[in-house]
């Protein structure tokens, strides 16, 4: 129901997208997910599409004011309008609402050869959201990694209803602020 009333937003963003910028409308990007299974995620496209096929870690990470971002791409991610798409991870049971974010397979590879444990925030369905987005943001250097993965750690530890809700709500003010977007 909600990507059946969500379509008109994504032919409008698919739009904006393609007028602004050649090349595909969606990303695709190998993900790691539940029990370490690797997985397609589904983003609206946001950088230059000569950067959509990222295998390399140094690759994958955006940087602040980064140039591949594109004039649509800077607005999608400010308000988090170009993680929609991932309904559709959702949709095939790859994804949750809220959990941990699945981290693109050469991060993942990265992090779990630096931090000890990486590995073990695979044990529940990554989400949209989660505890470590909300609290922290978006984060590349090992040691916020590292600092990722214990809110990580903690959202598993404390699995509630009323975690997930205030997950959602403080998802709803980052959205609305466009807070931490790269």
């Amino acid at each position: 129901v909600i990507v059946l009333a969500l379509m008109p937003v994504f032919l409008l963003v698919g739009t904006a997208i393609k007028l602004d910028s050649p090349g595909p409308v969606f990303f695709r990007q190998a993900r790691v997910g539940f029990r370490n299974r690797v997985f397609t995620v589904y983003k609206f496209r946001t950088m230059i599409s000569s950067h959509t096929t990222i295998v390399d870690r140094h690759a994958a990470i955006t940087q602040e004011n980064d140039p591949r971002i594109t004039r649509v791409g800077r607005i999608l991610r400010k308000f988090r309008v170009d993680e929609f798409p991932q309904l559709i991870n959702v949709i095939k049971g790859d994804m949750g609402l809220i959990g941990p974010r699945p981290e693109a397979l050469s991060l993942s590879k990265w992090y779990e050869a630096e931090i000890p444990f990486y590995h073990y925030r695979h044990i529940i369905k990554p989400g949209i959201t989660g505890w470590a987005q909300v609290s922290q943001g978006h984060v590349s250097d090992i040691t916020d990694v590292s600092q990722k993965l214990h809110l990580d750690f903690y959202y598993v530890k404390n699995f509630s209803f009323w975690l997930d809700v205030l997950i959602m709500l403080k998802t709803v003010k980052v959205i609305v602020k466009g807070i931490g977007a790269k």
